[in-house]
C-alpha cells in the first residue's frame, strides 16, 4: 500500500470515527450529574420549601428553612406545632404532645437528618460516603407511577455499613433541585422526604434560626449522643 493510498485510508477511518468519538463526549455519567446538582446547590444561599417525612403510614408535613452552610428549620404543621431547628452547633426539637424539648449539641459538619442532605454540604458528605450511580439511566422518568412530574433518579450505595442507610435514592427535578429523598435503611424500611414549591435564595435571617423553648418543658440533653467536652 502505497503512501498515498495509507493516508486517504487513515483519514476515511477518523473521519468515520468522529462522530463516535463526540458522542463519547456527550455522555452523561451518574457521577457528572450529580455533581452538576452538587454545584446548582452552591449558589443556593437559602432557600424555603414544603416538605412531606413519610415512613410507612407515619406522615408529618410542615414548612421548611434552610440557610448555608448548615441552618435548618421545619416547623410542623403535622403534628401540630412540633418543631426541628438547628443553628449549625445545637439541634432543638421540640415535641409539643408530650411537653418535651430535645437537645443535641452537634459535632462538627453533623447534618440534621436527611433533610439537610439538600445542601451543598450534605451532597459533599453523601459522595465521600456513597456510590453513585443512575437508578434507571440518565433519561427523566416519572417521579411515581401515575405521576406526570418528571425527574431524573440517582441511585446512591452505602460503602459501609456504619452510614443509616444502606441505599438513597436522589430524585432531581427539571430545576435542577431535589425534589425528593427516599433512605432505605439498614432493616430496608423506606424512608420519604419530599421537597415541595422550592424558593431559592429569599435573603432568610440568621435570627429565623433561633429557637425560644417554653419555659414549662422538660430539656433533655445529647438524648443522641453524648459529646467531648
Amino acid at each position: 500500500m502505497n503512501k498515498k493510498i495509507r493516508f486517504v485510508t487513515v483519514f476515511a477511518l477518523l473521519a468515520a470515527l468522529c462522530p463516535l468519538f463526540g458522542q463519547a463526549q456527550e455522555i452523561q455519567t451518574a457521577e457528572n450529574y450529580f455533581d452538576g446538582v452538587s454545584d446548582r446547590y452552591s449558589k443556593i444561599q437559602d432557600y424555603t420549601a414544603g416538605i412531606v417525612i413519610s415512613r410507612e403510614e407515619t406522615v408529618m408535613r410542615g414548612e421548611l428553612n434552610y440557610k448555608q452552610p448548615n441552618m435548618l428549620r421545619i416547623d410542623f404543621q403535622e403534628p401540630e406545632e412540633q418543631v426541628l431547628v438547628t443553628d449549625g452547633e445545637l439541634l432543638t426539637i421540640y415535641i409539643p404532645k408530650y411537653e418535651v424539648i430535645m437537645e443535641q449539641k452537634l459535632k462538627r459538619k453533623s447534618q440534621a437528618g436527611m433533610a439537610g442532605l439538600a445542601s451543598e454540604e450534605g451532597l459533599t458528605i453523601l459522595k465521600k460516603n456513597y456510590g453513585v450511580a443512575f437508578l434507571t439511566g440518565p433519561g427523566a422518568v416519572p417521579l411515581e407511577e401515575g405521576s406526570e412530574e418528571m425527574v431524573v433518579q440517582l441511585k446512591l450505595t452505602s460503602r459501609s455499613t456504619a452510614e443509616g442507610f444502606r441505599q438513597i435514592i436522589i430524585s432531581v427535578g427539571g430545576n435542577g433541585l431535589i425534589r425528593r429523598i427516599t433512605g432505605v435503611t439498614l432493616g430496608y424500611e423506606e424512608l420519604n422526604f419530599d421537597f415541595l414549591d422550592i424558593k431559592v435564595n429569599q435573603n432568610i435571617p440568621d435570627t429565623r434560626f433561633q429557637y425560644d423553648s417554653p419555659p414549662y418543658a422538660n430539656v433533655y440533653q445529647n438524648f443522641l449522643y453524648d459529646t467531648d467536652e
